[in-house]
């Protein structure tokens, strides 16, 4: 079983930046995609951004050139790279890992962490 836990979050401004971090624990994850997905009150889960195992990346249009998703797999953690932040990017923020993503969306990764949560004040 992975664990995954998220932390980094907090209040910002818009246009201000925050780093995300998700550490993995139980199993190494070097082999696995790993993403990020956030969740608004009132709105669906939606994928943000994700990497496999061989960094190939995808990131949602609403993010794109703005976030940076990046993995340091000596240390089993992800990170999510949040600059030029928005009200909008306002929500809670979860990282999900999958062993066998190349045909799998994000939302239907194996494993979650608890979420954090990013608040953007205008």
């Amino acid at each position: 079983q992975v664990q995954l836990v998220e932390s980094g979050g907090g209040l910002v401004q818009a246009g201000g930046s925050l780093r995300l971090s998700c550490a993995a624990s139980g199993r190494t994850v070097s082999s696995y995609s790993m993403a990020w997905a956030r969740q608004a009150p009132g709105k669906e889960r939606e994928a943000v951004a994700a990497i496999s195992w061989s960094g190939n990346t995808y990131y949602a249009d609403s993010v794109k050139g703005r976030f940076t998703i990046s993995r340091d797999n000596a240390k089993n953690t992800v990170y999510l790279q949040m600059n030029s932040l928005k009200p909008e990017d306002t929500a809670v923020y979860y990282c999900a890992a999958e062993r066998s993503a190349g045909y799998t969306p994000v939302l239907d990764y194996d494993y979650w962490g608890q979420g954090t949560q990013v608040t953007v004040s205008s």
